[in-house]
C-alpha cells in the first residue's frame, strides 16, 4: 500500500508570491504561450481525434539528473505552490483554484534519489496528473526550486562524506542573493539529517544567518570577525574578553586567530587571558560565571597568499600558505601545551590542562571536498570545517538539474503512455500519495 505524504513544514514559511506565480510572471514564455493556446481552444470547443485538446489531462514526472544521486530538496515548496497556484483565471478575473482535481505523488524532502545517466531509467520525485493548463505555468518555478535546493543539499552531503561526519559550518550566505538563504539553509539541514541517517553520524546543523535557519526554527550562530578585531584596534584578546563579558553564555566562544598572521601566538594570548578569568570565577565556586570564559574553539582563516609565522617555508605554496596541515598541527600543539607557560600551582594546573585540551580547531578559507579529503587523509586534527562557496557549486562533476516531462495522457478514461523520444513513464518506490 502506498504511503501518504506527510508535510513537515507549514506552507506559510515559503512566503509564496502566489499572485504572480498564478499569472506566469516566473514562467518560461513558451509554457505561458501553451496555456494561452489551450485555454482559447477549450473555449472554442476544439478537438483532435475526439480529444478536447484544450482540456487535455496529462501525467508529468519530475526527476533529478545528478549522478550518482541527489539529495532531494524543494518538494514541500513545490507542493505548496501547486496547492496555492494550480488553476486559472475566469473571464471576470477571478482565480479558480483546481488543486483538488490534481492527483499528486511526491517523495519526502531529503530522499536520496539515484540517477545513472539514462533518461529512460529515472526515479521521479514528483508526479502530477490533471488538466495540463491548470499547472503548466508552475513547471519553471518547480524545476528551479528542486534544482537549487537539491544542488545545495547534495553538495553538503558529499562534503560531510569527505569530512567523515565532522561538523560542517554552513558559510555560503555571502556568495548568493539574500533571498535564497532560507532555501539554502533548509537544504543544508536536510543533507545533515540524511547523512546522519545513512552513516549513523552525529553532525550538527550550524548556520550563520537567521534566514538560513528560518524554515526549521533555529537562529544563526557566530562569534567575532576580522572587522570586530579591527574595531578593538587589532587587539584580538580584548575583543574576545568583551565578547565573553557581553554575549550570552549559550554562544560558543570561538577566537579568530589570524589577524596578525601569528595563529599560535594569538591563540595563546587569548587563552591566557580567558583562563585567568575562568579560574578566578571557578576558584570562587561561581561556575555559572566561569562558563563565560570557556574557549570553545579557535579559527584560523589565513589567506592563500600568506604564510603564518609558525610555518617554516618549504617553497611549496600549498604546504606553506593559507590554512594548511602544518599550520593546524602547530595550532593543536600550541593549544594543548599553552598552560605550561602559565606557572600554575595545583589544582589550577590540572584544570588548565583540561581547559586547553578541549579547545577545538575550526578551519575556514577556501575549503571544498578535494581539500577536505586531503586533510582527512593526512589525519590533520581539524574538529570542524567552515565551508562556503563550494556548497553552491554547479560545475562539471556535480551538475544538478531537474527535468519535467509529460509521459502519459488521458484518453477515453485511460492513461496512455505518450512522451518525447528518450523518455517514458517511470516509477519510484519512495513516492507517497499527496492527499491534502
Amino acid at each position: 500500500m502506498q504511503k501518504t505524504f506527510v508535510r513537515t513544514l507549514s506552507p506559510a514559511v515559503f512566503e509564496l508570491d502566489a499572485e504572480r506565480l498564478r499569472r506566469g510572471y516566473y514562467t518560461d514564455a513558451y509554457f505561458s504561450n501553451t496555456v494561452r493556446i489551450l485555454a482559447k481552444l477549450a473555449a472554442l470547443g476544439y478537438s483532435m481525434e475526439t480529444v478536447a485538446i484544450g482540456d487535455i489531462e496529462v501525467e508529468m514526472q519530475f526527476f533529478p539528473r545528478r549522478q550518482p544521486f541527489a539529495v532531494v530538496c524543494g518538494v514541500e515548496e513545490s507542493l505548496a505552490m501547486l496547492k496555492e497556484c494550480a488553476g486559472y483565471y475566469s473571464d471576470t478575473g477571478e482565480f479558480i483554484n483546481t488543486y483538488a482535481a490534481l492527483e499528486i505523488e511526491a517523495v519526502p524532502d531529503g530522499t536520496l534519489t539515484p540517477y545513472n545517466g539514462d533518461s529512460l531509467d529515472v526515479k521521479p520525485v514528483l508526479k502530477v496528473r490533471g488538466r495540463y493548463r491548470d499547472f503548466a505555468l508552475l513547471e519553471t518555478p518547480i524545476l528551479g526550486i528542486l534544482t537549487e535546493g537539491s544542488r545545495v543539499a547534495t553538495n553538503v552531503y558529499q562534503t560531510l562524506v569527505a569530512a567523515r561526519g565532522k561538523d560542517v559550518y554552513f558559510f555560503p550566505a555571502r556568495f548568493a542573493h539574500y533571498k535564497v538563504q532560507p532555501l539554502h539553509g533548509y537544504a543544508y539541514s536536510l543533507a545533515v539529517r540524511a547523512y546522519n541517517l545513512a552513516h549513523e553520524g552525529s553532525a550538527r546543523v550550524l548556520v550563520s544567518t537567521d534566514a538560513q535557519g528560518s524554515y526549521i526554527g533555529i537562529g544563526g550562530s557566530g562569534t567575532i570577525s576580522h572587522a570586530s578585531i579591527a574595531c578593538f584596534l587589532g587587539n584580538t584578546t580584548e575583543t574576545m574578553l568583551q565578547f565573553c563579558r557581553i554575549m550570552p553564555k549559550t554562544t560558543p566562544r570561538i577566537a579568530l586567530i589570524d589577524f596578525h598572521n601569528d595563529c599560535v601566538g594569538e591563540a595563546k594570548k587569548v587563552m591566557s587571558a580567558m583562563f585567568r578569568h575562568y579560574w578566578e570565577h571557578f576558584a570562587e565556586g561561581d561556575l555559572a560565571e566561569a562558563e563565560r570564559y570557556v574557549l570553545y574553539g579557535v579559527r584560523p582563516d589565513t589567506a592563500g597568499n600568506m604564510r603564518d609565522v609558525s610555518v617554516a617555508p618549504t617553497g611549496d605554496k600549498e604546504e606553506d600558505n593559507g590554512v594548511n596541515p602544518r599550520l593546524v598541527l602547530n595550532i593543536r600543539q600550541g593549544l594543548d601545551s599553552a598552560w605550561l607557560d602559565w606557572n600554575l600551582a595545583a589544582p589550577a594546573a590540572e584544570v588548565a590542562a583540561q581547559w586547553c585540551q578541549q579547545v577545538k580547531i575550526i578551519v575556514t578559507g577556501g575549503f571544498d571536498i578535494a581539500r577536505i579529503n586531503k586533510f582527512e587523509a593526512r589525519k590533520v586534527p581539524v574538529d570542524i570545517y567552515g565551508v562556503g562557496s563550494s556548497l553552491l557549486e554547479n560545475s562539471r562533476g556535480n551538475t544538478t538539474d531537474f527535468t519535467g516531462d509529460i509521459v502519459r495522457v488521458k484518453l477515453a478514461g485511460d492513461w496512455v503512455p505518450l512522451a518525447k523520444l528518450g523518455r517514458k513513464p517511470n516509477q519510484n518506490a519512495a513516492l507517497c500519495r499527496v492527499e491534502d
